[in-house]
């Protein structure tokens, strides 16, 4: 046994797998990450609500301006998700299967609303859709409003959530083999049959994951969302600007008890999606 093998047998007994030496300092360190940066901000709306009776808790939630923040946001939130489902899997299908001239920079762009603060992304927006602004004037010619509505608010989720969609649907269409598609191609199959019967069941697994963070992001919006919305109550206004206003008067407890249910709606959804998503898997392999 060489030198180097002995020195890399100290650290690791399956190169292919163990690239990176030292399991309990990775763990550690990746432990300590998710306690600071998840755990302890769910314990903290956890002890929040806990000195709540049950009476109070369902009250705060259940108060009628605070359902109706929910139909809005649920609603904006749903149709911005659909809305990105669609655009999104045309924008990851352009990016990969085409050559264009500015390619590298709308691939670019595609993130640009994780890079851009969120209330910066509003204001932009506001001007743009404004009736004075430049789309907002055109818009107005057919009797359109989108800003201070709330086609505003879908308009706000939908810009802030989008990356989700493309940039979860693009590395699953890259690494898609070509030859079943040449094959329903030799078959005389259109394109749209070798789309719908080739292309679409093996993307339909990262699209609906796309979707779903994206609904989950819109759920959670404030700053892009309050510069677009009225902000009306029981019209336009959202669930994440319920839990403003109640911090703004200093009612912490009803704050936490509002943000939980967004929390918690969050949650089961990511779950649901991955628990179908690992099933939908074994069961197209094992076909």
């Amino acid at each position: 046994m060489s030198q180097d093998s002995i020195g890399w047998s100290l650290f690791s007994t399956n190169p292919g797998k163990r690239v990176l030496p030292g399991f309990a300092l990775s763990m550690g360190i990746s432990l300590l990450f998710i306690s600071l940066v998840l755990l302890l901000p769910i314990t903290g709306l956890i002890v929040q609500t806990a000195d709540m009776s049950w009476a109070q808790y369902w009250s705060v939630i259940t108060d009628e301006r605070v359902l109706a923040s929910y139909k809005v946001t649920l609603w904006a939130a749903f149709l911005a998700s659909m809305f990105n489902g669609v655009v999104g899997l045309l924008l990851a299908w352009v990016l990969v299967r085409y050559e264009f001239p500015g390619k590298r920079i709308i691939d670019a762009l595609i993130d640009l609303p994780f890079a851009l603060p969120t209330a910066v992304a509003g204001i932009t927006l506001a001007a743009l859709f404004a009736e004075n602004g430049w789309y907002g004037q055109l818009l107005a010619q057919l009797g359109v409003k989108v800003a201070f509505t709330p086609l505003g608010i879908i308009v706000a989720m939908a810009f802030t959530s989008l990356p989700f969609v493309v940039r979860t649907v693009q590395p699953v269409l890259e690494d898609l083999p070509p030859e079943d598609e040449e094959a329903a191609v030799t078959m005389d199959a259109s394109d749209l049959t070798v789309f719908r019967r080739v292309v679409f069941p093996a993307l339909w697994p990262a699209l609906m994951t796309g979707v779903a963070l994206s609904f989950t992001r819109s759920l959670g919006e404030f700053g892009a969302v309050i510069f677009m919305a009225g902000n009306m109550p029981y019209v336009s206004e959202i669930t994440s600007l319920m839990i403003f206003i109640r911090l703004q008067e200093f009612d912490y407890a009803a704050a936490s008890a509002i943000a939980s249910v967004v929390l918690i709606a969050s949650l089961v959804l990511l779950f649901s999606i991955n628990i179908w998503q690992a099933r939908y898997l074994r069961r197209l392999h094992g076909r």
